[in-house]
């Protein structure tokens, strides 16, 4: 009986030194992971903050410990958005691996419960970045104190805490309201106070259909912007084009039209103002050179706005035309179509997984995002291609990513919040950070919904319950895939529609004017 038990001991002794020597191997690369993202986002963030930040506040501590703390909380947010946004592809491609190696000695660290955790992990900093750093941070960068305290770090975090605190119990009574709204039955006293479990998860249960909502709008746009933003980065094939010619006609058109302009500015600054007294007596000369000169005026100052117009025209040109021909063969003639070609290629493979996806949701073949399991990592691959498979769903999933960040940044209406190389202030850092956040919060839930991976969303990313709602899945999927074939079609057949127009209202004019003519 001893020796028994004193096995038995031995075993349970090491189970617990396992257990242990993985839960810290596993925070090690979870901070790991961090140390990289943080690195990864501060280096992003100065890249673009403004630089005479810190010079400005310089000379007050106060100011710039403020400052200080509340762009370490934007890096923090920012590495936890990065992160969002590799959780799918990274848990993909480590199925991958642990499915081709299975055995692998070199991959043994690499595990369910490591990918678990880092979802869990992500989804847990993703509230606290969303609801409790970036809000305070804002409110930190912008506060100035109570009256009638000291001037301090002190009053300042005083009254920051103070209106966080006003702002979240709004939040949180709203939230209890619209979920009232929604769930009569869960409106209790004990579902008033259950903020850990319930409220949080709804409130960020909304703000992911909130950004599901914002993707479905940016991506598509994105989707055609992509192929503006690739012609403008790249050079393009010349393709019947003398280069060189249209180089040095440019030029002569450019000497051509300052020597014009040098001409109209000096004879409209030699150009002496008239004095009625001594040119004419009467009233009726006066009157009549004053319309003259004012004539002549207007129009020598149209013809030098015209001229300087088109000069700018020309040396925007020029630019261009330097850029062609500065640039390598290799370049214009394989560079370029490359990159058209494998914008086309990933487009219409999204397109197709989308419709392919909404034909068996509304067959019934599919089952819908909302995952009930728990999923085992290295049983079999999730895709019918194998491992080239996982990594085309890998790079559909980075190419809507950027798709959505490009669609999203050139909207109008982001114009003002658009982050600029060393010209982004604080509170823009703070505001876009919060954008990228929610954006690559809902980027998972993007690619599980439209059907680009068949990897469950693990932890508490699987368990939001709209995700188990079949008219918002299939609604979603239909307006997407017509969304985004709209747009390309309008995209590509835009220049033959106006030349197509623009020929009938031709014709037409032709027409009526042959009928009059007649008439």
């Amino acid at each position: 009986m001893h020796l028994r038990e004193e096995i038995m001991d031995e075993d349970e002794t090491a189970e617990d030194h396992v257990n242990f020597h993985n839960t810290v191997r596993e925070h090690t690369i979870f901070l790991l992971l961090f140390m990289l993202l943080y690195l990864g986002s501060y280096a992003l963030i100065g890249r673009f903050r403004r630089r005479d930040r810190e010079d400005l506040f310089s000379s007050d501590d106060d100011e710039l410990t403020v400052y200080r703390i509340s762009l370490w909380m934007c890096t923090f947010s920012l590495a936890i958005a990065i992160g969002a946004a590799l959780l799918l592809p990274l848990s993909i491609a480590s199925n991958e691996v642990l499915t081709l190696y299975p055995n692998s000695y070199y991959v043994k660290w690499l595990n369910s419960s490591l990918i678990q955790g880092l979802w869990n992990h992500v989804f847990l900093f993703s509230n606290l970045s969303l609801f409790v750093l970036l809000p305070f941070s804002y409110l930190f960068a912008e506060s100035a104190g109570f009256l009638g305290h000291h001037k301090g770090i002190i009053s300042r975090a005083y009254e920051t805490f103070t209106v966080f605190s006003l702002l979240a119990f709004v939040v949180l009574g709203l939230t209890y309201v619209i979920s009232a709204l929604i769930d009569p039955e869960k409106s209790s006293l004990q579902t008033l106070l259950n903020l850990g479990s319930y409220h949080l998860p709804f409130l960020y249960s909304c703000v992911s259909f909130l950004g599901v909502l914002l993707l479905l709008v940016c991506t598509p746009l994105g989707f055609v912007r992509l192929f503006g933003v690739v012609g403008q980065v790249l050079v393009k094939p010349h393709l019947l084009r003398d280069v060189n010619d249209e180089y040095h006609a440019f030029n002569f058109e450019e000497a051509s039209v300052r020597r014009k302009l040098a001409t109209t500015s000096s004879s409209y600054a030699d150009a002496a103002p008239y004095d009625p007294l001594k040119v004419h007596s009467n009233a009726e000369g006066l009157y009549q050179r004053r319309i003259n000169g004012s004539s002549t005026n207007g129009q020598q100052l149209h013809d030098e706005v015209v001229l300087n117009e088109r000069l700018r025209e020309i040396e925007s040109d020029q630019r261009e035309l330097d850029k062609l021909r500065s640039s390598s063969a290799f370049q214009r003639n394989f560079v370029y179509p490359i990159a058209m070609i494998l914008l086309l290629f990933l487009t219409g493979i999204t397109v197709l997984l989308v419709c392919t996806n909404t034909l068996e949701l509304l067959i019934g073949i599919k089952a819908l995002p909302l995952s009930t399991r728990q999923f085992t990592l290295g049983i079999s691959s999730l895709s019918k291609l194998g491992p080239l498979g996982a990594a085309l769903e890998v790079c559909i999933i980075f190419y809507l990513g950027a798709t959505s960040s490009v669609g999203f940044y050139t909207m109008p209406f982001m114009r003002h919040v658009r982050p600029r190389r060393r010209r982004t202030s604080l509170s823009q850092l703070i505001v876009n950070c919060a954008i990228v956040l929610i954006l690559s919060s809902a980027l998972p839930l993007l690619s599980r919904i439209l059907g680009i991976s068949n990897f469950d969303l693990l932890g508490d990313f699987g368990e939001i319950e709209w995700l188990g709602n079949f008219q918002i899945v299939f609604l979603y999927n239909l307006v997407f895939g017509t969304a985004t074939t709209l747009c390309i079609v309008n995209k590509f057949t835009a220049t033959v529609r106006r030349e197509l127009c623009a020929r009938l209202v031709e014709n037409y004019l032709l027409v009526i004017n042959y009928i009059s003519v007649i008439n």
